[in-house]
């Protein structure tokens, strides 16, 4: 990769970014979050632009947004998500649906890897009892 370096400013070459850049990115998109989620209750728009920040942070660096955070914002409107306040979760035909109460987008995220874990654990359980 290669890095020049021109009074006081860096430029890349195109591809990939340096890691120190992608830990910097991911860190302040933890801190967006973050924010985004105490200052919902005073200041929902607040919230929106931090949320709009961290996603343009993810696209700019070509990350991804963290696990913990990816089902937070709506993907359609791209704005930050607090349950019993501008969305509802709902748990219907195996599959969580998150309605978005700005844009009436519905996020539908399937669970059945959990289900079929809860089944293998009971399973392997009874097997055991069997056993003894």
């Amino acid at each position: 990769m290669n890095i020049i370096s021109y009074k006081g400013r860096i430029f890349l070459s195109r591809g990939k970014r340096p890691k120190w850049m992608i830990e910097i990115a991911n860190e302040r998109m933890e801190i967006l979050f973050n924010r985004a989620e105490m200052e919902f209750i005073n200041h929902p728009e607040r919230s929106h632009r931090y949320a709009e920040l961290a996603l343009k942070l993810s696209t700019k660096y070509n990350i991804k947004v963290p696990e913990k955070w990816s089902k937070r914002y709506c993907k359609k409107c791209k704005k930050f998500l607090y349950p019993g306040h501008n969305c509802t979760v709902r748990l219907v035909n195996s599959e969580v649906n998150i309605f978005c109460g700005e844009c009436g987008h519905v996020m539908k995220i399937p669970y059945h890897k959990e289900k079929k874990l809860k089944r293998r654990a009971k399973y392997e359980s009874r097997e055991k009892r069997n056993d003894e």
